[in-house]
């Protein structure tokens, strides 16, 4: 039998926040993402290109805040797949249910 998460619990029994949760971290991880590969691969092309004075000039604090809004967005999805988990199974638990009792 699995284990769930008190946090994972609580978006199973509050279905329109978990809704709207999921809502805001899909918009979050779209607005972080929108320009990141192409930022990041400029980022190092400069730093490729340029080397130690790249570093220096602020192409390593440049790509630490890049790698930063990364993991940001990657909990962003997270969150995302967790809220959708936690519907889905009420969702199809409910109907189920109902299917029992038609039944």
């Amino acid at each position: 039998m699995p284990t769930f998460s008190s946090f994972y619990l609580w978006l199973h029994r509050h279905l329109l926040v978990s809704f709207l949760l999921m809502t805001a971290s899909f918009l979050a991880f779209g607005y972080l993402t929108i320009d990141l590969v192409h930022l990041l691969s400029s980022n190092a092309a400069f730093i490729v290109r340029h080397g130690w004075v790249a570093l220096m000039s602020g192409g390593l604090l440049q790509f630490v805040e890049l790698t930063l809004i990364a993991l940001l967005a990657m909990a962003c999805y997270m969150l995302f797949r967790l809220c959708e988990q936690a519907l889905l199974q009420r969702l199809s638990s409910s109907s189920r249910a109902i299917t029992r009792r038609m039944g």
